[in-house]
């Protein structure tokens, strides 16, 4: 048993809400089989990436990307030796300033391979995390446009390949008592 099989058994076990994910699903587990660290931006610039879909009782959390202009999820680069999970929580904090938490257990929601900032490849995966119904106060240095959005509101206003994802997180979150965080 190598150090992604308990990963790609996650990501196995998504059902893909359109034919991008399955595409996404099918390059992400290939990708976890090149000899290279799968998540080291430097090594090559097809990497794993990690990102948080912030829920809670206000609905969903998108920012506006600093370099890419496009209203998308919080998330970012998988640092060495850290988990796709724990870089999704650091980085949704980090860009939030809110306190977040996982689901327990920590859900894989969803998988899509896109073009990232530098001609790199990322292949995003997306975990759904609790936040407290609290305003997001994104640290300087962090893009400033950070809201919460109504789950319809959120697909008017993300990028469009967004938008299948969107709808089965709030189908799901309709599905679910999904307690928010304790402010």
């Amino acid at each position: 048993m190598d150090r992604y099989d308990e990963l790609r058994g996650h990501i196995t076990r998504i059902e893909p809400v359109d034919e991008r994910e399955s595409t996404s699903i099918r390059a992400t587990l290939d990708r976890l089989t090149w000899a290279s660290d799968p998540f080291d931006e430097r090594l090559n610039d097809h990497h794993v990436t990690a990102s948080g879909f912030v829920v809670s009782s206000r609905g969903v959390v998108l920012h506006r990307h600093r370099r890419l202009g496009i209203w998308v999820q919080p998330g970012g680069h998988v640092d060495n030796g850290e988990s796709a999970e724990h870089a999704a929580l650091r980085e949704s904090t980090e860009e939030t300033g809110l306190a977040l938490a996982p689901l327990v257990p920590p859900l894989l929601f969803h998988v899509d391979v896109h073009p990232g900032p530098r001609g790199h490849t990322h292949y995003d995966l997306r975990y759904v995390l609790r936040a407290p119904p609290l305003e997001p106060s994104p640290p300087e240095g962090e893009s400033p446009h950070v809201y919460w959005f109504s789950f319809a509101g959120a697909e008017e206003r993300c990028e469009p390949a967004l938008v299948p994802a969107l709808a089965k997180l709030a189908r799901w979150y309709a599905d679910h008592d999904v307690p928010d965080l304790a402010p």
